[in-house]
C-alpha cells in the first residue's frame, strides 16, 4: 500500500444538514507508529454521526454551542465511528501477524491507560473515521474477530450502539434475574440493551410504540410498554414489585416519572437525551430509597473486550435495517434521522 494512493471518502467541512456531507478523493492515511491501516468492509451509522455533523452536543456552560462529541471539531473531518474490516498494513512497532486479520475497531480514545479508562474522543468526531475505503487505528484498539460467525455488517453494528449498551449494563451492575426497564427500545442502543440484558438473564420491560413493538419483542423483551400511553401505570402493572435497573437513552420527563418505579437500591442509568436534556425530579425519591442516578458515556476498554467476546461467540445478533453504498451517505443519514427503521443502517465503501 503506497502512501501516494488515493481513496474515496465522505467528509464534512462545516456543521449543517445532510448536504454538508461531501464525497472526496483523499490520500490513503499512512499508519504511524503503533497504528494499523484497516480496509473498511462496513461502517455503521449512529445518532452521533448526525449530532456531530450538526454540532449538536453543546459545551459545558453553553448547551446551545455548536460542538462535536467532546468539543470543537477540526475540519475537514471524515465521519464514521463503527468500522469492521481487514488489516492491510501495520505501522512501526506493530506485530506484522495482524495483517490480513478481520477486525472491529474500538472507536474511542481514552483519558488514560488501563481497563477502566474513560472515553474522551471518538473516531469520526475527534479523529477521522470510517466513511472511507481505509482508516487508521491504534493497534491496541483493533480486535481480531476473524473467527466470529457474525457478518461484517453485524460486526460494524457493534462498537457504538452495543458498546454504549454494555457500558450502561455494566455500570448499572445488572444481574441475572433482575427486572430492567429499557427506554427508546427500537433505536440502535435500545435494541442492543434489550438483546444484551436478555442474554444476561434479566426480565426485560421495553418502552416502544406502534409498528416497532414486534421487533422489540423479537429482540428479547418480555413485555413492551406503549410510549404513547401512561408509562408509569403500564410499568407498575407489568412489574408490580418495581424495577431494579432503568437503562435510559431518552431522559427528559421520563426520569421524573420513572424514578418512583425503582425498587430499594435501584439504579437509573442515563446515556442519552432524546426526550430532552432538562430534567426535574423529586430528589427525595433518590435518597430515601438509596437509588442511584448514573451517567454512562460509551464504554471502557474492559467493556469493549467483553463485547468482542460476545461477538466471537455470536451471543448477540445485531439487526441490519438497511445498507447503502458510501456515496449515498447523505441519504443514509436522512434515513437514520427519520427513525422509521429498526436495527442498524450500514454503508459499504
Amino acid at each position: 500500500m503506497s502512501a501516494s494512493q488515493s481513496m474515496r471518502a465522505v467528509r464534512i467541512t462545516r456543521h449543517g444538514g445532510p448536504d454538508v456531507l461531501e464525497p472526496a478523493e483523499v490520500a490513503v492515511p499512512a499508519p504511524r507508529a503503533g497504528e494499523v491501516l484497516v480496509e473498511v468492509s462496513a461502517v455503521a451509522l449512529n445518532n452521533t454521526d448526525l449530532w456531530t455533523r450538526e454540532g449538536a452536543y453543546g459545551v459545558p456552560g453553553d448547551p446551545e454551542a455548536r460542538s462535536g462529541w467532546r468539543g470543537p471539531i477540526t475540519f475537514p473531518r471524515i465521519q464514521g465511528a463503527d468500522v469492521a474490516g481487514r488489516v492491510v498494513a501495520v505501522g512501526p512497532g506493530v506485530e506484522v501477524s495482524l495483517t490480513g486479520r478481520r477486525v472491529v475497531v474500538d472507536p474511542a480514545t481514552y483519558d488514560s491507560e488501563g481497563p477502566d479508562a474513560n472515553p474522551v474522543g471518538l473516531m469520526g468526531s475527534e479523529r477521522d473515521g470510517g466513511y472511507a475505503e481505509y482508516v487508521t487505528a491504534a493497534a491496541e484498539r483493533v480486535h481480531d474477530v476473524t473467527a466470529s460467525p457474525l457478518t461484517d455488517d453485524q460486526l460494524a453494528a457493534l462498537p457504538t450502539a452495543y458498546g454504549t449498551a454494555l457500558g450502561m449494563i455494566e455500570r448499572g451492575r445488572l444481574r441475572k434475574g433482575e427486572s430492567v426497564l429499557v427506554s427508546g427500545a427500537s433505536g440502535g442502543v435500545g435494541l442492543a440493551l434489550v438483546q444484551i440484558a436478555r442474554a444476561r438473564g434479566a426480565k426485560v420491560l421495553a418502552i416502544s410504540s406502534g409498528p416497532k413493538v414486534d421487533a422489540v419483542r423479537e429482540a428479547g423483551a418480555h413485555a413492551v410498554v406503549d410510549r404513547a400511553a401512561d408509562i408509569a401505570e403500564q410499568v407498575r402493572a407489568a412489574a408490580p414489585e418495581g424495577i431494579d435497573v432503568a437503562l435510559d437513552v431518552v431522559a427528559g420527563g421520563l426520569v421524573s416519572e420513572g424514578l418512583p418505579l425503582l425498587r430499594e437500591g435501584g439504579r437509573w442509568v442515563i446515556a442519552g437525551a432524546l426526550g430532552g436534556h432538562g430534567v426535574a425530579f423529586d430528589v427525595r425519591r433518590l435518597y430515601l430509597h438509596n437509588a442511584q442516578l448514573i451517567g454512562s458515556a460509551m464504554h471502557t476498554p474492559a467493556h469493549f473486550d467483553l463485547l468482542m467476546d460476545m461477538a466471537r461467540r455470536a451471543e448477540v445478533q445485531p439487526v441490519i435495517a438497511a445498507t447503502f453504498p458510501l456515496e449515498r451517505a447523505a441519504e443514509a443519514q436522512k434515513e437514520l434521522s427519520r427513525r422509521a427503521h429498526v436495527g442498524k443502517i450500514v454503508m459499504h465503501p
